[in-house]
């Protein structure tokens, strides 16, 4: 059925569909009867859990039966009374029982158009497309960091080309960071692709997948063929918090078993076990995971307990944590070199840790002229003249000291009898020039 496949989470259709209208028509008794009867044939035919799923269904029933939903009758409430009914006996975070009647039409249109069995809903494709495929921002930060702040995992027959620009983009970097702080799953294919940029030509056992309904193993390994660079040398990092779930946990997961990156943020939210929505009726769907996750290496997952990062911090913290971590390593591989730009990055770095926010009083403080260079204040911010053409941002970091914004440069500003009189401008060479104030 083409509303069932393979996805280690539930959310890319809640983003996509899941609309809270008030204009509903209230749940039934009669309604309610179905509902429990189709999850209950749902479950017992696809849970990857056979046992799990009898105690769920028979829950469900007592509940129905006990008159426990007889008060419920907002079709939202319904739905999320049953997602806790289902979870508190499963303990499964991925069984979600859902409100989505925009979702459910598009598929029954598709389905009686008898188009390819691969056909997704328009809504849910321009969603992802609008959404950049998951790819929220690539970048270079200072030291030649490569960072990926990554939302989720899409199909690679959708993302692929994004996918492979963004690992491209960052193929010449000292430290690849991935941002999966606000990942909640996708695709164990895209997790694949990825990867594969991460490792040799030699196909490396990523994870295995046994799937009840197929009574099978599904095996992943990295891809032998790749467009572009691959990055096997290069230091990889991974950004977690507590809601990083599903596919992004595997991600992590296989990494760390394999010793390839570094886990820096918090303990993940514990979903190993793939699925995929199915339709119940013209209104309610339910996400039913009917496979769970074996790593070759611990032979176990990662369900309920999360991914354990190697470097616990809060979330908030986790990317000036890895900045500074890579740093340091960058720091004592270029040792030898006096003039070591990773030395000065990262003792900036430490510097800007307390950020600063001046006043307008110290901003009229800071400006002016100082031979032939002017400070000025333009939008609340202080502004260096790096160049003829160009006048830079001066970041504060503290003790009358600023970093010139995107340069190897920072301003100190020199104070007498506590007033400015100089500044002297330092270099990633240690030269410094002082201009004294007119």
């Amino acid at each position: 059925m083409r509303n069932i496949y393979i996805i280690l989470c539930s959310f890319l259709l809640v983003i996509s569909f899941a609309n809270a209208q008030s204009n509903q028509l209230k749940v039934n008794l009669e309604e309610q009867k179905l509902v429990v009867k189709v999850i209950d044939s749902l479950l017992n035919s696809n849970y990857v859990f056979p046992n799990v799923a009898k105690t769920m269904t028979n829950s469900l029933s007592d509940n129905l039966n006990k008159g426990e939903y007889n008060l419920i009758t907002d079709p939202i409430l319904f739905s999320e009374r049953l997602t806790i009914d289902l979870q508190s006996i499963s303990k499964d975070k991925h069984v979600k029982v859902q409100l989505n009647p925009k979702y459910i039409k598009e598929v029954n249109a598709l389905n009686s158009q008898q188009n390819n069995k691969d056909d997704f809903p328009i809504s849910l494709l321009e969603t992802w497309k609008m959404n950049n495929y998951g790819f929220k921002e690539v970048k270079i930060l200072e030291g030649n960091i490569g960072y990926i702040d990554l939302r989720n995992f899409s199909r690679p027959e959708f993302a692929a080309e994004t996918a492979v620009a963004a690992m491209n983009f960052v193929s010449n970097s000292n430290a690849i960071i991935f941002d999966l702080r606000k990942n909640g799953g996708g695709s164990p294919q895209m997790i694949q692709l990825i990867t594969s940029y991460l490792f040799g030509a030699d196909p490396v056992h990523l994870n295995d997948f046994y799937f009840r309904p197929r009574n099978e193993i599904m095996q992943t390994w990295t891809l032998p063929y790749i467009s572009g660079k691959r990055s096997v040398d290069v230091p990889v990092y991974v950004l977690t918090s507590n809601t990083t779930f599903s596919a992004a946990e595997e991600f992590a997961y296989n990494l760390k078993s394999l010793k390839r990156a570094t886990i820096i943020g918090e303990v993940t939210g514990g979903g190993a076990n793939p699925g995929g929505d199915q339709i119940i009726n013209d209104r309610f769907v339910i996400f039913i995971p009917f496979g769970r996750a074996i790593n070759p290496i611990t032979n176990t997952n990662w369900e309920e307990t999360g991914v354990q990062p190697d470097i616990k911090v809060p979330a908030i913290e986790a990317l000036s944590v890895a900045q500074q971590k890579i740093l340091e390593n960058l720091s004592v591989i270029d040792s030898i070199n006096p003039n070591s730009i990773y030395s000065w990055l990262l003792s900036e770095h430490k510097l800007k840790q307390n950020s600063l926010t001046l006043t307008d009083k110290q901003l009229k403080e800071y400006q002016g002229a100082f031979g032939t260079k002017t400070v000025t204040v333009e939008n609340g911010q202080l502004l260096y003249p790096y160049s003829l053409m160009r006048k830079a941002i001066l970041i504060p970091l503290g003790n009358d000291l600023f970093k010139v914004e995107d340069t190897l440069l920072r301003v100190q500003f020199i104070r007498k009898v506590r007033k400015i009189s100089s500044i002297q401008v330092e270099n990633v060479n240690g030269n410094i020039e002082e201009y004294l104030k007119n």
